[in-house]
């Protein structure tokens, strides 16, 4: 995970040093989120998301957009007749490949990493069940209004089990649970 997570940074450095432009934003959002994989009568649960971004331009119609963003995720669950709500809360950090079709439309793609800072199920804590990094991958698109203002829309693809299935009494409940985050996100962002 170290050496992912300096590659990362290596790359970013080398960005920056090569752009031919950088600028800085600020970006919030909503978020519906829920959980796939083996859960089951889950539903959404609304949340938000709140960070910064630098839009590093590669070439005239890429950049790489680094973020960093709270995000609170999680789902609505129906357990044994009863109903939970499930607030995972991330400090996440979406790397995005950028490529501008117009000057007002954009796609975007790219991994993101998430660090789980806190997880409660209807007021308790829960956190030890869950692990503590989450990685996925992010598709989107967005709609420059000006050059400072923009709308976007993004879905983040979780690709790794949030369970913690070391937890010590995880074994009295299933054998092997794998729940992935699923998140979709529409933000506003503007640029300095």
């Amino acid at each position: 995970m170290k050496k992912i997570i300096l590659a990362a940074i290596a790359v970013m450095a080398f960005s920056f040093a090569n752009a031919q432009e950088t600028r800085f934003g600020v970006k919030g959002g909503l978020n519906i989120s829920t959980v796939g994989g083996d859960a089951r009568n889950v539903s959404s649960l609304v949340g938000f998301h709140v960070g910064g971004f630098a839009e590093i331009k590669i070439i005239e119609k890429l950049a790489i957009q680094p973020e960093l963003l709270f995000s609170t995720q999680g789902a609505k669950e129906k357990f044994a007749g009863d109903k939970y709500n499930t607030n995972l809360n991330y400090i996440n950090v979406p790397v995005l490949a950028k490529y501008y079709i117009t000057k007002q439309f954009t796609v975007e793609a790219g991994p993101q990493i998430g660090f789980l800072v806190s997880a409660k199920s209807d007021g308790e804590d829960v956190k030890d069940f869950y692990r503590s990094v989450d990685a996925g991958f992010n598709i989107g698109a967005g709609y420059n209004f000006t050059e400072n203002l923009s709308v976007g829309l993004r879905y983040y693809i979780g690709l790794s089990n949030v369970i913690d299935e070391n937890y010590e009494d995880w074994d009295d409940y299933v054998d092997s649970y794998k729940v992935n985050n699923n998140v979709f996100s529409v933000s506003l962002a503007y640029k300095f």
